[in-house]
């Protein structure tokens, strides 16, 4: 399963709140997010998110894919094939949205560039956690936090990153169940707790 959306939609929040839901699961699930998961790959996020860094668009999709690349090999992979269940914030349909159609690169593009780096792991269910581009904003300023390198591009990026994001749910709906962010966490976590188990976790799928 993979937990999608913009900056400040509470991906990072729902993902603990279900960690802890499952904590009785024997074995528990798998956590982990994009970038990061691996040593390599949290060295590229701290690159990708420093706001002093300007990178061009290709070399930030580049190093998307090249995190994405090291986490499925040595962490996903590994425990699907253990029979795990695995959660990750963030995966390939970021890179969709943010680079695809935010920076402008194209759905094409990204989905050849990350071929190599997911093969043929694909979420078999994809939270998406809906949330207004002015709600985004709004919760950025009350944050009070030093916006990283992506949360600072502006309102007009979002509003891209935002229609893809909306246009993958709308293309894959059996895959990508659409929650509202606005709802208070715990019934955010409860509601997807109890979507995640409905949902058959058979397939060697994130």
């Amino acid at each position: 399963m993979t937990v999608e959306g913009l900056d400040f939609s509470g991906k990072s929040t729902l993902m603990r709140n279900l960690k802890a839901l499952f904590s009785e699961l024997d074995p528990p699930p798998y956590f982990t997010r994009e970038p990061g998961g691996t040593p390599a790959a949290e060295r590229i996020r701290a690159l990708l998110l420093d706001p002093e860094v300007e990178m061009d668009p290709w070399t930030e999709a580049y190093l998307y894919a090249a995190a994405r690349a090291d986490l499925v090999q040595r962490e996903i992979l590994p425990r699907l094939r253990d029979g795990r269940l695995v959660l990750c914030e963030r995966f390939l349909d970021s890179s969709l949205a943010y680079q695809g159609y935010g920076r402008g690169l194209g759905l094409a593009a990204m989905r050849a560039m990350n071929a190599w780096a997911v093969g043929d792991v694909v979420p078999n269910l994809t939270v998406y956690l809906r949330l207004s581009v002015d709600e985004r904003a709004r919760r950025a300023r009350a944050s009070g936090a030093l916006l990283d390198r992506i949360e600072k591009v502006g309102d007009n990026f979002m509003y891209r990153v935002e229609e893809g994001f909306e246009e993958i749910s709308r293309s894959e709906p059996d895959r990508v169940r659409v929650f509202e962010a606005t709802l208070p966490p715990e019934e955010l976590a409860e509601t997807v707790w109890q979507a995640l188990l409905n949902y058959s976790t058979a397939d060697e799928k994130p």
